[in-house]
């Protein structure tokens, strides 16, 4: 073999290896890194229970319709948001909608505690201190909420507050739960 038979042998087992490489490397990204979105599967995090301490996952909720929702204490829309989701709570509950609010606050759990006491807020509330949740659902500000059907994918993805227990939001979830338009929930 000749000495450019040779470099141009290497050229292309070399062109051969870099593409390869990059396509490997490429599919490990995309399989770490993938958009939190309407359709994708909604990422499993733990977090801390505020009223018993214990530890909690997205997958202690399989099964069911979730809304999620990313908050923190010092949020003003945040604490706006929170009685129509205590409303909604109150009104699809128990018919199965787990309505699961995930604190980023970075002080102590007893304080989210105190806080969701004042205002006498009885669904499930979970304390994520170091804010993973956040980088998990890629999520921009607070507060952001997610809905979750019960095959575990993203329906929807909400910026900012909203008022929950409006006849269209109320709507969505019963669609999602199975339940007949209306009343006659329970």
């Amino acid at each position: 073999m000749t000495a450019k038979a040779r470099v141009k042998l290497l050229a292309i087992v070399g062109s051969t290896v870099a593409i390869v490489g990059a396509i490997v490397a490429g599919k490990a990204l995309t399989d770490d890194v993938r958009p939190v979105r309407p359709g994708s599967r909604a990422p499993d995090f733990t977090a801390v229970s505020v009223s018993d301490g214990d530890t909690v996952s997205l997958r202690d909720y399989d099964g069911d319709v979730i809304l999620l929702n990313l908050w923190a204490t010092w949020c003003a829309p945040c604490e706006v948001e929170m009685p129509s989701m205590q409303r909604l709570h109150e009104q699809l509950g128990p018919s199965g909608l787990k309505i699961v609010a995930v604190s980023v606050d970075t002080q102590e759990s007893a304080l989210v505690e105190r806080w969701v006491n004042e205002r006498g807020l009885t669904f499930d509330v979970l304390h994520d201190k170091r804010g993973r949740i956040m980088t998990d659902y890629q999520a921009t500000g607070w507060p952001e909420s997610f809905i979750i059907d019960r095959e575990g994918l993203i329906v929807r993805k909400i910026w900012g507050p909203a008022e929950w227990d409006e006849p269209a939001e109320v709507a969505v979830f019963r669609r999602l739960l199975g339940l007949p338009e209306g009343g006659g929930d329970r």
